[in-house]
């Protein structure tokens, strides 16, 4: 299966997608520890991808958003953006508003 075929199908059929460089609960950076961070605190367990374990992916999901940067959130098959987007939609509650019903 093509990477991008991939991607769409994890996104597609998960509510909450991160990708990012590490884990939850190891992440290897920190835009993607902040990332991962966010959503614990919104009650929410991403379908995670440590695009660190795949060269492929992790050109793959940059091309798929057309998105430079890791992390990247989507919600409900819709890029969302990356931590500084997600520190500002958690801040003005735009964020809650996208994961309500999705939270654990």
């Amino acid at each position: 299966m093509d990477i991008q075929e991939v991607i769409k199908e994890q996104v597609t059929t998960h509510p909450v997608v991160l990708y990012m460089k590490g884990t939850p609960q190891f992440p290897q950076c920190g835009f993607s520890a902040t990332a991962a961070q966010i959503l614990k605190v919104c009650g929410v367990k991403p379908f995670s991808v440590n695009i660190l374990e795949d060269a492929a992916m992790r050109q793959g999901i940059k091309d798929f958003a057309n998105w430079p940067t890791i992390p990247q959130l989507y919600i409900r098959g819709q890029f969302v953006g990356g931590c500084d987007i997600m520190k500002e939609m958690y801040q003005s509650g735009e964020l809650q508003k996208l994961l309500e019903g999705l939270a654990e």
